[in-house]
C-alpha cells in the first residue's frame, strides 16, 4: 500500500468520523484542522470521495530558468566546441554571428551541469564517444610508514627527561 493510499484512507476516515462524532471532534481526533475538512467537503459533495486522493503535481518552473529552446542551442554549441568553458560559451553566444543570445556564465554552467557536461573532460569524452574517466582525487595520497627502521629506533633509556621546576 502506497503513502497516497494511506493518506486517502485517513481522509475518508475523517469524513466517516465527522458523520458520527461531529466535525470538530473528528478533526481533533485525527489531527486535521477544521478548515481542511470544509475545503475538502465542497469537493466531496461535488465529485465524491475520489477527490480526496492526493494529486500529482507538475515540477515547478522557475521564472528565471533558461528557456528550453535556449538550453538546446547552448548544449549544441557546447558539444560543437567542447574545449570552451562556460564563460567563453556565454560570450560567444552573445555575439551577433551566433544569434546574440544573452545568458550569464553561471546560467551556462547550470545548464551544462543539468546535462552532466559541467567539465571540459566530460564534454570532450562525449564528443569522442567514450565514457569520461573518473575525476582524479584532490591530491596525491601519502603513505604512512607503519614500521620503524632499526637504525631510527630509540630506546627509552637513551632519552633523558628534565623537569622544569
Amino acid at each position: 500500500m502506497t503513502n497516497d493510499d494511506l493518506l486517502y484512507r485517513h481522509r475518508v476516515q475523517l469524513f466517516a468520523l465527522a458523520q458520527t462524532l461531529g466535525v470538530s471532534r473528528a478533526c481533533r481526533a485525527l489531527g486535521y484542522h477544521r478548515s481542511s475538512y470544509y475545503r475538502w467537503r465542497s469537493g466531496v459533495l461535488r465529485h465524491g470521495l475520489e477527490i480526496l486522493r492526493p494529486r500529482e503535481r507538475r515540477p515547478p518552473r522557475m521564472p528565471n530558468q533558461v528557456p528550453p529552446w535556449l538550453e538546446e542551442r547552448l548544449i549544441a554549441f557546447a558539444l560543437g566546441h567542447p574545449g570552451l568553458g562556460p564563460r567563453r560559451i556565454a560570450a560567444q553566444l552573445a555575439l551577433p554571428m551566433w544569434g546574440g543570445l544573452r545568458i550569464s556564465a553561471s546560467g551556462t554552467l547550470k545548464v551544462l551541469h543539468r546535462h552532466g557536461l559541467q567539465t571540459r573532460r566530460r564534454r570532450l569524452a562525449l564528443v569522442a564517444g567514450y565514457a569520461a574517466p573518473a575525476e582524479p582525487e584532490s591530491g596525491p595520497r601519502r603513505r604512512r610508514c607503519t614500521s620503524t627502521p632499526a637504525s631510527l629506533a630509540i630506546s627509552s633509556s637513551s632519552i633523558a627527561f628534565t623537569s622544569a621546576g
